[in-house]
């Protein structure tokens, strides 16, 4: 069974115009930076031919890698619940020993970035919160373990 690939709506387009780029971009690119190494003569000695086909390679293994999460993407809405986190929802924590406030908002590893508020459902903050109830205080199993309390689900 494939692994799912939890992603919002605006995630999957995001990927599907990133597969688009390279398949009739970034290969046709990749092609033409073959062909002009080829012209330079001796394969053996040429660097940019070598280049370009490790290029090759990563773009092709990035469609492949695209074409995998599309294929097994599993699409998460924003939560309807303002009473108990889940995927999608966005939530505002109390880190209780330093008073500090946080918000994220809680999405699958594809879409996580939070340096941007979108923190991955499999991070230890996420499943300490998930199906958790506003108000709740829980502990964060981290490398120095911590406490936050749930203030409110957006």
């Amino acid at each position: 069974m494939d692994e799912k690939f939890y992603v919002t709506e605006e995630g999957l387009q995001d990927l599907k115009n990133e597969l688009e780029t390279l398949i009739h971009v970034t290969r046709n690119e990749v092609i033409e930076d073959l062909k002009a190494a080829r012209a330079q003569g001796d394969l053996s000695e040429n660097a940019d031919y070598d280049a370009a086909r490790d290029r090759q390679a990563q773009v092709e293994s990035r469609i492949k890698q695209l074409e995998h999460m599309i294929r097994n993407a599993e699409i998460i809405s924003e939560s309807r619940s303002t009473k108990f986190v889940r995927l999608g929802s966005t939530v505002e924590l109390l880190e209780v020993d330093t008073n500090k406030t946080l918000t994220y908002t809680i999405v699958g590893s594809v879409e996580a970035d939070p340096l941007n508020g979108k923190l991955s459902n499999v991070t230890p903050l996420a499943e300490a919160i998930i199906d958790q109830r506003v108000g709740s205080t829980v502990s964060v199993d981290a490398k120095i373990p911590y406490e936050v309390k749930i203030i409110k689900v957006i």
